[in-house]
This record gives structure tokens, C-alpha cells and sequence, in this order.
């Protein structure tokens, strides 16, 4: 198929023991099989806070592990019922910890109810744990069933967020209306790479 870049996601398997962990770390090696010259993204569900499944993922040496916060802690509770914002940073501080591991990600749906400075207090809470790089879009409701968009920011405020995220350190940054977790990413991990290789070659 000629991919440069391949994401790897899944629903959350809260069914089976290991929460999919073994999915992700077979589907990692037959990409590296079939493409040896194609990046890999994994975007995970939390795995329900176990180690061993975070640690069997990141064994399999993804370039990229994503894992979305999606919204800031007050709002957990509608729109991650089954999650826990702690358990999301403990995740995402435990895969930036890994020496020559994967590039740490994660990313937020904005138009929730949340205010500017909670979403602020989140990208701290990220750099904290690590976090190399930030992807802030719009949230869209799917369907009726779905919660309602409080508010649709004008692209200047991604804009704006784009800028506090750099300035906060974020190695790379997508913001914008139509950003999701996977947009254009591997465009954005050559550039992030490019820019690493550019200090170390300084």
C-alpha cells in the first residue's frame, strides 16, 4: 500500500483481561513486517490503569503513543464517564518516562463547557507528565444521542492556544476547528523529528 505513517487505534476492550494490549503489540510488528520504513501512532484507551498492558504496548517500540485526555477534569464525569483524568496522566507520564521510547501525545475536543483556563491548567498538567505533543480541535456532536456543543470557538482562539501550548514547551502542536488526534500525523512527526535532529546538531 506504500504508508509512511500508520495509526493504530481500537474501542476500548474492558472485556479481556490485558484490555487489547496483545492486539496492539501484534498489529505493531506485522506493520513493521509488511512497511519496515513506515512510522507507527498508537492511540490507546487507558487499559484500565495497568502497567503491564501500558508496558507490553511500549515494549513493541510505536514511534508515536497517544493517548487523549479529551477534556479537562470538571467535565470528566459526562463526557468520560468510564475514564479518570489521573489514571489518563499516570498513563501518559509512565510512556514519556521510558528512555529512547516513544514521542508521548495526547489532545483535547474544546466546546465542551470548558473555560480557557481550565484548558490552560491541562496543558500544564501534560507538560508535567511529559507530554511532547498537543493536537486541540473542535468537538463535533456525532449524533442526537451525543452531547450538545456548548460553543464553537472562532479559529483565532486555536490559534491562540496554539501559541500557549508552544510557549508552555509542546515540541509540536496542531490546533485548529477540524484537528483530531490523528491529523496529518505523520507530517507533524517528521517535523517534530527534524526539529530534534536541528538541536542535537547544533
Amino acid at each position: 500500500m506504500g504508508l509512511t505513517h500508520v495509526v493504530l487505534t481500537s474501542v476500548n476492550r474492558d472485556d479481556l483481561a490485558d484490555g487489547g494490549s496483545l492486539q496492539f503489540e501484534r498489529a505493531i510488528t506485522a506493520v513493521r513486517s509488511a512497511s519496515p520504513g513506515a512510522t507507527i501512532e498508537v492511540l490507546t484507551p487507558d487499559f484500565q490503569g495497568s502497567e503491564e498492558a501500558i508496558d507490553r504496548v511500549v515494549a513493541a517500540r510505536p514511534d508515536v503513543y497517544n493517548h487523549n485526555l479529551e477534556t479537562v477534569p470538571r467535565l470528566y464525569r459526562n463526557v468520560r464517564p468510564g475514564a479518570r483524568y489521573a489514571r489518563s496522566l499516570d498513563l501518559l507520564e509512565r510512556v514519556a518516562r521510558v528512555s529512547g521510547g516513544p514521542i508521548s501525545k495526547s489532545g483535547l475536543m474544546l466546546g465542551l463547557g470548558e473555560t480557557e483556563d481550565e484548558v490552560h491548567r491541562v496543558m500544564r498538567d501534560l507538560r508535567s507528565a511529559g507530554v511532547s505533543c498537543l493536537t486541540l480541535g473542535q468537538y463535533l456532536q456525532p449524533t442526537l444521542r451525543h452531547l450538545q456543543v456548548e460553543r464553537y470557538l472562532d479559529p483565532a482562539e486555536f490559534e491562540t492556544l496554539r501559541e500557549h501550548a508552544t510557549a508552555l514547551g509542546f515540541e509540536h502542536v496542531a490546533s485548529g476547528p477540524l484537528v483530531r488526534s490523528s491529523f496529518d500525523a505523520g507530517s507533524g512527526l517528521r517535523l517534530l523529528r527534524e526539529a530534534r535532529g536541528a538541536r542535537v546538531s547544533v
